[in-house]
C-alpha cells in the first residue's frame, strides 16, 4: 500500500487535541474552496455562518455515543479494560468487545464490571482481533449507562472524566449505539444552530452507528476490496424528501461529518439522482477517484494519517489541495482528531 504514504504525515504530540475547546464554536476554522483551490481561516467555527447560504441543508448524525467502555474484573482481581461493539444474536447476550490482555483469561472465565458483581460476563473465546463475552442476562444501553464509561478514543491517551459525558456527545445525539462521536458536529452550539435556521440553513438528521473501526489501521483487504468495517445507517422518507427537494432547487446539501457523507453516498442513487430511504448496514469506502456526487459540502475535522477518513475527504476534495491544507494546519498550531479544530470543504 505505497499509495498511502501521499497520505501519511508527522503529528507533533502537542498538536493532538487531548481536551475540548472551552466553548465548542470556538475551535479554528479552516476553509476550503475545491473549485479555486484555495484555503484559508475561518477563523473560528461560528464564522461558518457567513460561507452558509439560505437554503442551505446540513445533514447530521443523531447518533449517541454509547458508555462501552467496561473495566471487568475476574474473581482474581485482575482488571481487563473491554470495549463492546455490539450484539451478534438476537438476545442481546452475546457480545463482540475489544478486550485488553485477553490472553490471560481462560474459556468459560467469569469477568463483572468492577463495582457491579450483578452483571456476570463469562469468555466465549475470541473471534480474529475481537473477543467474545456472553452476559447472563440481557444487556441494554441504559445498562451500559450503570457500569460503564463514555468511550473517548484511545489516542487521547487519558481516562474519561465528566466533562466528557457531554463534551464527546454532539448537540444532535439523541439514538444511542455509537462507540465514537461524529466528531465534526462537536462543534455545533444550541445557539449557532438556532441562528443558521433563523438565516434559512435547514438541519436534517441521517443515524450511522459509528463502529471501532474508525481508530483501526488500513488493511491491504481493506485497499484492495474497497471495503471498510460495516456500520449501520438510517435515513427517514422525511430527510430523503427534504434532500430531494433540494437536489431539484439547486440548494447544496453539505455533511457534518464523514459519518453522515458515508450515509449519503452508500443511499444516493447516481443514475436517478436522488437519495433512497433505507436502513441497513454500509462497508462503503471512498478515496481519491471516486466520484462524490451526494453533497456538496463537507465539515469535517483533521483526521489521523492514512486513515479511511483522511482518503474519504481527499476523495471529494483533490488529494494535494487536503494535504496541502493539512500542511499549512500543521505548520499554524491546529488542533487535531476529535476533540480538535475543523475543516469546511465546499
Amino acid at each position: 500500500m505505497d499509495f498511502l504514504n501521499e497520505f501519511d504525515f508527522h503529528l507533533p504530540e502537542e498538536q493532538i487535541a487531548r481536551f475540548p475547546a472551552k466553548n465548542r464554536d470556538e475551535s479554528r476554522l479552516l476553509l476550503v474552496d475545491r473549485s479555486k483551490e484555495k484555503f484559508w481561516e475561518g477563523p473560528k467555527f461560528r464564522d461558518i455562518r457567513d460561507w452558509l447560504q439560505p437554503g442551505d441543508v446540513l445533514v447530521y448524525n443523531d447518533t449517541k455515543v454509547s458508555y462501552r467502555r467496561v473495566y471487568l474484573q475476574v474473581e482474581s482481581g485482575r482488571i481487563h479494560e473491554s470495549i463492546f461493539l455490539e450484539t451478534v444474536d438476537e438476545s442481546d447476550k452475546v457480545w463482540t468487545c475489544i478486550l485488553k490482555n485477553r490472553a490471560k483469561l481462560k474459556l468459560g472465565e467469569v469477568l463483572f464490571p468492577v463495582g457491579f458483581p450483578q452483571y456476570v460476563f463469562q469468555f466465549d473465546g475470541k473471534d480474529k482481533e475481537l473477543s467474545i463475552l456472553v452476559a447472563k442476562e440481557q444487556i441494554s444501553d441504559s445498562d451500559f449507562e450503570v457500569f460503564g464509561t463514555i468511550p473517548i478514543p484511545p489516542y487521547l491517551k487519558r481516562t474519561a472524566m465528566e466533562e466528557d459525558k457531554e463534551r464527546y456527545q454532539t448537540i444532535f445525539a439523541k439514538k444511542t449505539g455509537s462507540v465514537a462521536a461524529p466528531t465534526a458536529g462537536l462543534h455545533f452550539t444550541d445557539a449557532l444552530k438556532e441562528d443558521l435556521i433563523q438565516r434559512g440553513v435547514a438541519f436534517v438528521p441521517v443515524n450511522l452507528q459509528v463502529g471501532y473501526g474508525t481508530f483501526r489501521p488500513l488493511t491491504t483487504e481493506q485497499w484492495q476490496t474497497k471495503t471498510l468495517h460495516k456500520e449501520k445507517y438510517e435515513i427517514t422518507e422525511e430527510t430523503a424528501n427534504q434532500l430531494n427537494d433540494a437536489r431539484k432547487e439547486g440548494r447544496r446539501v453539505i455533511a457534518i461529518g464523514t459519518t453522515s457523507l458515508r450515509v449519503l453516498e452508500t443511499v444516493f442513487d447516481s443514475q436517478q439522482q436522488k437519495y433512497k430511504v433505507g436502513s441497513s448496514q454500509t462497508d462503503i469506502f471512498l478515496s481519491p477517484g471516486d466520484n462524490i456526487q451526494s453533497v456538496q459540502g463537507l465539515i469535517t475535522n483533521f483526521h489521523l494519517p492514512k486513515s479511511s477518513l483522511l482518503l474519504l475527504v481527499s476523495a471529494f476534495a483533490k488529494s494535494r489541495l487536503v494535504m496541502d491544507s493539512y500542511q499549512y494546519a500543521l505548520q499554524n498550531q491546529f488542533r487535531f482528531y476529535s476533540y480538535g479544530d475543523s475543516m469546511f470543504l465546499f
